[in-house]
C-alpha cells in the first residue's frame, strides 16, 4: 500500500511539474504623469509677450540682461531660457548665430529639424528646430519681426542628456513652445 502512495505521489509531481508554457514578460513603459497645461498671457515689460504655461516659474536670466527669462519646470528639471536682441542693422548675425545654434548639437543628436514659422498678421517670422537623441537641448527657436526685434529660446535639461529618459518632458517642452511661438506678439516698446 505504501508502494501505491509512493507511485500516485510520484505521478502527481511529475504532472505538476511538466511543462509551463512560456511567456515573455510584457514591456514596461515609465509612467510619467504631468499636470495638464493651462496658459496664461504675460506682461515682461518687454518688446514681446507669449502665453506661458501656468506650470512655468518666470525667473530672470542667470545673465541679469533685461528681457532675458528662463522659464523654469521644477516638476520636470527643465527651462526654457528665453533671450531678446533689439535689431540694429545686425539681423544677418544674429539670424546666423541662431540657425547655428541647434548645429552645435549635431555631435550627439540622431537628427535636427528645422520647421519655418510666418505669421504675417502679427509680423512673426522664425524657425521651430526640434533635436532628437542625447543631445543638450531638445527643441530650440527663434523669433523676429525682420526689424526691430529678435528673441531665441532653448530647452535644457539638468541632468545628462539621455533621449529614451527625457522624452516625454522634452514632448512637454516643446509643445509649451510651440504654444509660445503661435502666441507671440511683439510690443511697440523698443530698446
Amino acid at each position: 500500500m505504501r508502494k501505491c502512495w509512493v507511485v500516485i505521489a510520484a505521478m502527481f509531481l511529475i504532472v505538476a511539474c511538466g511543462e509551463e508554457e512560456t511567456k515573455p514578460k510584457p514591456r514596461g513603459f515609465l509612467a510619467l504623469d504631468y499636470p495638464e497645461a493651462q496658459y496664461k498671457f504675460t506682461n515682461f515689460d518687454c518688446p514681446y509677450n507669449f502665453e506661458i504655461n501656468t506650470n512655468a516659474r518666470v525667473k530672470p536670466s542667470r545673465n541679469n540682461i533685461p528681457c532675458w527669462i528662463d522659464l523654469e519646470y521644477k516638476n520636470l528639471k527643465g527651462t526654457i531660457f528665453v533671450t531678446y536682441q533689439p535689431v540694429h542693422g545686425n539681423l544677418d548675425s544674429l539670424l546666423t548665430d541662431a540657425q547655428n545654434l541647434p548645429l552645435q548639437h549635431t555631435i550627439k543628436a540622431d537628427g535636427i529639424e528645422g520647421d519655418i514659422y510666418t505669421n504675417p498678421k502679427r509680423n512673426v517670422y522664425g524657425m521651430f528646430y526640434e533635436v532628437s537623441g542625447d543631445a543638450a537641448s531638445q527643441a530650440q527657436f527663434y523669433l523676429t519681426d525682420s526689424i526691430n526685434h529678435f528673441l531665441t529660446a532653448s530647452a535644457y535639461f539638468k541632468t545628462k542628456p539621455n533621449y529614451d529618459s527625457i522624452v516625454p518632458a522634452a514632448a512637454y517642452l516643446k509643445k509649451d513652445m510651440k504654444r509660445m511661438i503661435e502666441t507671440m506678439q511683439w510690443q511697440d516698446k523698443t530698446d
